[in-house]
């Protein structure tokens, strides 16, 4: 699905495999990244989607991963060794994608294993920027859902386009969620003032009062 000019909704349940959470693809000049990697039970279907929207696989630079659920990271260990891709991803969820942890990663929800794979650049702290075809992506640390989820803000046809996987949730003990952390990271997600939302599960939404009504429902008060 085409979200912009150089952003493209290439795999999710309907595009890849039933398990995949979203998986978007963003096309800047010669280079692009993938942000999350899904279950990893469609990858062909993955890469053929990334062919039609003229990219070829191997020629991408990033795996930008949002948090750590195997539903967005099952396929990543797959992904990285057929593409040599690097894998980005924040510290504190970065550890359990190293270490294959079938619970923090949710990957037991599944009834599967997370393969192991080490992440080549992790984030740390509350802000970060990634360079892709010379053109910025801003990653803004936000926990709640995982210790480590980021969102990913960039401008695309004049646009402010934020990729925020699993703004709805939900919170559970054995992801390590945190319910002040989620609604800090709510409150901060409403100030960004995106035009375009892409989430995990819920599709994509577009105008900034839509962007805000999807956000505010998931807040107390």
């Amino acid at each position: 699905m085409k979200i912009t000019s150089e952003i493209f909704e290439v795999g999710g349940g309907n595009l890849s495999a039933p398990d995949d959470a979203a998986i978007y693809l963003v096309k800047f000049g010669e280079q692009a990244a993938l942000v999350d990697a899904g279950a990893g039970r469609g990858t062909e279907r993955l890469l053929a989607n990334i062919r039609k929207c003229g990219v070829e696989p191997e020629r991408i630079n990033y795996l930008l991963i949002t948090h750590c659920h195997y539903d967005h990271t099952g396929g990543a260990a797959d992904l990285k060794k057929r593409l040599g891709l690097e894998i980005v991803a924040h510290e504190l969820d970065a550890v359990y994608l190293e270490t294959g942890d079938n619970r923090v990663t949710a990957a037991d929800w599944y009834g599967a294993a997370l393969a192991p794979f080490g992440v080549d650049r992790k984030l740390a702290g509350p802000q970060g920027e990634i360079l892709l075809g010379g053109r910025k992506i801003e990653v803004f640390h936000a926990p709640g859902h995982s210790p480590g989820s980021v969102v990913y803000l960039t401008e695309s046809d004049g646009l402010r386009v934020v990729f925020a996987h699993d703004v709805h949730g939900p919170l559970d003990p054995g992801f390590l969620s945190n319910r002040g952390d989620y609604e800090k990271s709510l409150e901060m997600l409403l100030s960004i003032g995106a035009d375009i939302l892409c989430e995990g599960h819920y599709g994509v939404y577009r105008g900034k009062a839509e962007v805000a009504a999807f956000i505010r429902q998931f807040m107390k008060g």
